[in-house]
């Protein structure tokens, strides 16, 4: 399948849910002095979350260009030392403003990845932020991934909602939980399921991040 296919593929798929197809943004944003260049989908969308912005539409789906050379989103070192880090990329990603959550955007994501895209279920791993009972229950119990293929990701980096697990745009702004999803390459990849010490290798690469924004972080740090 070529880049292409699969881009058309994922914007077609959530049009057919509902979620208006919307441009994407300049990589480098004219109204936002937090950031240097679009580094997510969801850059274009920030006063939306926060309340500050009205759309026509409470679903949303786009192919973000994005950078990351800088900022809290550097890829920038780890390019040609991994098989899957870019500074300039498209970002795929659906969006809904007050309208669904957790339930039906995990399930979203695997009908197009399992039904749409036909990768084998048994490929697939999960992780989810450590705290998240809810979205845990969700993949274990209604989507069927069994629990050996969930893993649960704390406070790993040093500080309270600070993790792989839980995403940030920049220091402040929009942020929440998150679950990723990993297809696995097979064991002649080398390296280990997300939150093992093996977790660098190339074996199980992320393919999917579902973000579920439900704080706004201040100057201070503080959720709300």
């Amino acid at each position: 399948m070529k880049t292409s296919e699969i881009r058309s593929t994922f914007l077609q798929f959530f049009a057919s849910k509902g979620h208006q197809v919307v441009v994407s943004s300049p990589v480098v944003p004219g109204d936002d002095p937090t950031l240097l260049f679009t580094n997510a989908g969801m850059n274009q969308f920030k006063d939306v979350f926060l309340g500050f912005d009205k759309r026509a539409y409470s679903r949303a789906t786009t192919a973000q260009k994005c950078i990351r050379a800088g900022g809290k989103h550097n890829d920038l070192e780890n390019v040609g030392y991994t098989a899957r880090h870019h500074t300039f990329f498209e970002m795929l990603g659906n969006f809904s403003f007050g309208d669904y959550f957790k339930k039906e955007a995990i399930a979203y994501a695997w009908e197009l990845l399992t039904e749409v895209y036909k990768l084998p279920a048994d490929k697939l791993w999960v992780t989810v932020y450590a705290e998240d009972d809810e979205a845990y229950e969700i993949w274990n119990r209604q989507v069927g991934v069994p629990a050996e293929r969930i893993v649960r990701i704390g406070d790993n980096k040093g500080a309270r909602y600070v993790s792989d697990n839980f995403w940030m745009m920049g220091d402040t702004g929009p942020c929440g939980p998150c679950t990723e999803v990993f297809y696995d390459h097979g064991p002649e990849i080398a390296g280990g399921p997300p939150g093992s010490a093996d977790e660098d290798g190339d074996r199980y690469i992320e393919i999917w991040n579902n973000v579920f924004m439900q704080f706004n972080r201040d100057e201070a740090g503080v959720m709300h």
